[in-house]
């Protein structure tokens, strides 16, 4: 009776988790930067689709979902750790730097690095197993080819 009632537990928790496809996860944390300073300017929107761009190849119609599913998507997020999940499992060591690479654009599109940016990048490259001198390498890239 027991084990049968666990069953339906696990089952039930199971469900009940998101399942997130690599390029949805990857849509919300790239949305994650845009909002971290909590000023969205309309050049780190432009940003967040460019890199996004990178990243995912679909038509300017699915685009534009994806764009707005993986801001709803982030808005509703209770941590990061979901997201990161998804490429840690789909994505190679090379895959999750550009991700980091794109964070990084997307923070320094508005020509200044908020304190919490810079914060949340950190955490997500934590989460993605980005080690700490690829981490500053991204920022150093990105920082070179914005002045």
């Amino acid at each position: 009776m027991l084990k049968s009632f666990l069953k339906l537990f696990e089952y039930s928790h199971k469900q009940n988790e998101p399942a997130y496809t690599v390029e949805l996860a990857t849509a919300a944390l790239l949305s994650e930067i845009v909002n971290a300073d909590n000023q969205v300017t309309e050049t780190e929107r432009e940003e967040y689709e460019k890199q996004l761009r990178k990243h995912v190849n679909v038509d300017d119609d699915a685009m534009a979902l994806l764009l707005k599913r993986g801001q709803e998507t982030a808005d509703d997020a209770i941590d990061l750790v979901h997201f990161t999940q998804v490429l840690n499992k789909h994505c190679n060591a090379d895959e999750r730097v550009r991700v980091v690479k794109s964070l990084w654009s997307i923070a320094y599109a508005d020509e200044s690095l908020a304190p919490l940016e810079e914060s949340t990048i950190r955490q997500i490259a934590d989460l993605l197993y980005v080690p700490h001198s690829q981490y500053i390498k991204t920022k150093l890239d990105v920082v070179e080819n914005t002045q």
